[in-house]
């Protein structure tokens, strides 16, 4: 297990695909998380494995990639997944925050929920 950062943000792929939530695109444009090649090494992943992703606000199954990031930082594009492990407290803003949420991150078996699964569980 590791503990990282976690930042959330738009990418090109979720920004694309947004206004068709239920589809297979879209599924695969938000269900991963992005980690530094060496936090990616230590957790003994290769490309496509699962991953379990706890904050104090909730926890979630998304496969993994290598990213460009500095050790200890961990990127989750924009949607149901992050929503999940992000801080649902927006202090009067109306925007939750989406940056900075420390977060455990392990290797798993679970299977990655589809969107309509995971909307129910929810």
């Amino acid at each position: 297990m590791i503990e990282v950062e976690l930042v959330t943000g738009r990418t090109l792929e979720q920004g694309a695909t947004v206004e068709e939530k239920l589809t297979e695109n879209y599924f695969y444009a938000v269900n991963y998380i992005e980690l530094n090649e060496e936090d990616f090494a230590s957790l003994k992943l290769k490309d496509g494995d699962r991953v379990k992703v706890k904050t104090k606000f909730g926890e979630v199954v998304v496969f993994a990639k290598k990213g460009d990031l500095p050790k200890g930082v961990a990127f989750m594009p924009l949607g149901p997944y992050a929503n999940i492990v992000i801080d649902p407290n927006t202090a009067g803003t109306g925007m939750p925050k989406f940056k900075g949420v420390r977060a455990k991150i392990e290797k798993t078996e679970e299977r990655v929920l589809s969107i309509r699964e995971l909307l129910e569980v929810i």
